[in-house]
């Protein structure tokens, strides 16, 4: 007799998403493997789902609940699950950058999060622990969905110019996060600005933070350490901080000009150059 594990769906979002995909899929008469044929997906990945060791994603979602008639539950569930997979700190985190009209980062050594590519991602987060690499770094990108929907925030991004030769991942995974930065320089919402090393003193001495301004809510600014983050609406923060932000906008290049300088220090320390067998050599 084949043993089939207890889910328990409230133990969490990603069990009680197991559960409904087992549930709606034996209701179908499918085993795994068929439901996985059928979806294009191997069986064991929907069992890995089914109990909660693995995530699920956009297209898994949609495509199941294609397959299984779920009026689209699955999908509906998953803003949730991914979300779940976040440290606890940071979960409202995620849902201020969804609920914001505008979202203005600065950061002087790091892509922020909502920028990084899914090489750098991994490559950040298994700096001090690599523990259930797979699930953070898709709870990390699943967080940028927001700049893709209709309704996206507009994010004004500043960054450091150590942010460009820093290199985290090894050359490849910094030319690929480069490339990108520039992927949005046409993005109607999606504004990159880098602060170059020649401005000196500078108004974001103190360190990383960010902004967050609602349609009707009372703006807030974020400021996080190696362990928890730090949300305030407190009127004075976010005016000085505002009026910091101002100063690193107006400091930074323009837009156009940042575009030029990460397409330069990718060609110049991160350029590819090929051997004749057509390997890279840097």
């Amino acid at each position: 007799m084949t043993h089939v594990n207890v889910l328990d769906p409230g133990a969490s979002p990603l069990d009680y998403y197991g559960y409904e995909l087992r549930r709606y899929r034996e209701a179908a008469g499918l085993t795994q493997k068929q439901l996985g044929a059928v979806i294009n997906y191997t069986g064991s990945l929907v069992g890995q789902i089914e109990t909660a060791r693995k995530l699920p994603t956009q297209e898994f979602s949609e495509r199941t609940d294609a397959a299984l008639g779920t009026d689209g539950l699955l999908t509906r569930l998953l803003g949730l699950v991914l979300r779940s997979q976040l440290p606890a700190w940071f979960q409202q985190v995620a849902e201020l950058e969804a609920r914001a009209s505008g979202v203005y980062v600065f950061h002087p050594q790091l892509v922020h999060g909502l920028l990084q590519s899914e090489a750098y991602a991994r490559a950040v987060l298994a700096a001090v622990d690599d523990s259930d690499l797979d699930n953070r770094a898709a709870a990390r990108m699943a967080r940028q969905r927001i700049l893709k929907d209709a309704k996206s925030p507009v994010l004004w991004a500043v960054l450091g110019e150590a942010v460009l030769h820093q290199e985290i991942g090894g050359k490849r995974v910094m030319r690929e996060q480069l490339q990108h930065l520039l992927s949005f320089e046409k993005h109607r919402r999606v504004n990159i600005q880098i602060l170059p090393f020649e401005v000196g003193v500078h108004a974001g001495l103190m360190g990383a933070f960010n902004l967050y301004r609602f349609p009707t809510d009372p703006a807030l600014v974020y400021t996080e350490d190696y362990e928890t983050g730090h949300p305030t609406a407190n009127p004075d923060a976010v005016e000085s901080r505002s009026l910091r932000y101002d100063h690193l906008q107006a400091t930074a290049l323009s837009v156009s000009d940042s575009a030029t300088l990460i397409r330069h220090v990718m060609e110049e320390r991160y350029g590819e150059q090929l051997s004749l067998g057509g390997r890279p050599l840097a």
